[in-house]
């Protein structure tokens, strides 16, 4: 069976080649960016580059392709100026996943500055709700990132996110990405299976097991509750290697895109996906998840 495993792909030398380091690599999803994700200046594709992706993707089979928002979009921004330049940075980064048939846009929620949590979750939820009223036929599928809860940022706990999909008019529009470097640093704890199997269970009972579309696979250097969001290679770092291979072993991640953003040191990404391939069983764990989680 088909595991959908794969890493964040450079765009440099354009879009195209993403999906050709992909396929270099065996991967049967990528992410990437579709423009520079630390500066606001906005790409318009032409024709051309758009037919030349779609047909490489088509060449490459590689599905789902999955975009990751820019660093600089904050929808919880209470500074006027900075949201109204956020929800527009977004909304173009819909139209080009949309013009490229790329499937999701990984965000992280933002940062409320001090303004407090319900008032950022207000912001991003407006912000949100307006993007799709913009983009009524819109496909992509926007998926909030779990985050490590460091400073004012949304994310860090199931019950954060529970109450922003909960209150998007939107919501069926509208999924869920859990980083695992974030959700340890943030204080779960994920280093043996029945932790693990605990933490997707609260995932399942608080979002719902169907809102679940994207996992981001990252060991983290440093410590569970460190609230720091820093990714190492698989299995070297705090984590350690039983929760992937429990992701890894079990039937109900399958379908689910796993993506690697561990430090784009020498080879390491062949390497890394290639320890996480060996963690993969034919056969179920017995600590697989239910098959329904509620």
């Amino acid at each position: 069976m088909r595991v959908l495993l794969g890493a964040h792909m450079s765009i440099a030398g354009g879009l195209v080649q993403a999906l050709q380091r992909g396929q270099a690599l065996g991967c049967s999803t990528i992410q990437l960016f579709t423009k520079n994700a630390s500066q606001w200046k906005e790409r318009v594709l032409p024709p051309e580059e758009i037919e030349a992706f779609r047909s490489a993707q088509r060449q490459t089979r590689i599905d789902p392709i999955i975009s990751h928002g820019g660093y600089l979009v904050n929808l919880a921004s209470p500074e006027p100026g900075l949201y109204a330049r956020s929800i527009e940075a977004t909304y173009q980064e819909l139209v080009r996943c949309e013009q490229l048939g790329i499937r999701y846009l990984v965000l992280h929620p933002g940062a409320h500055r001090e303004t407090g949590a319900k008032q950022g979750q207000r912001r991003v939820i407006e912000a949100i709700d307006g993007l799709y009223e913009r983009l009524p036929d819109c496909p992509v599928e926007i998926l909030l990132e779990t985050t490590a809860g460091q400073g004012t940022y949304l994310g860090s706990t199931l019950e954060e996110l529970r109450d922003l999909l909960g209150g998007l008019a939107s919501a069926e529009r509208v999924g869920l990405c859990l980083d695992t470097c974030h959700i340890f640093s943030a204080g779960y704890d994920l280093r043996t299976e029945s932790q693990c199997k605990l933490y997707f269970e609260r995932v399942g009972r608080l979002i719902g097991w169907d809102k679940l579309k994207v996992i981001h696979l990252n060991d983290s250097l440093k410590g569970l509750g460190s609230n720091q969001d820093r990714h190492t290679h698989i299995g070297q770092g705090q984590i350690g290697k039983t929760a992937f291979q429990w992701i890894m072993r079990n039937r109900k991640f399958r379908d689910i895109a796993k993506i690697i953003e561990t430090p784009k040191v020498g080879d390491m990404d062949r390497i890394n996906l290639e320890r996480l391939r060996s963690y993969q069983a034919i056969e179920d764990s017995p600590g697989q998840p239910p098959a329904r989680l509620q």
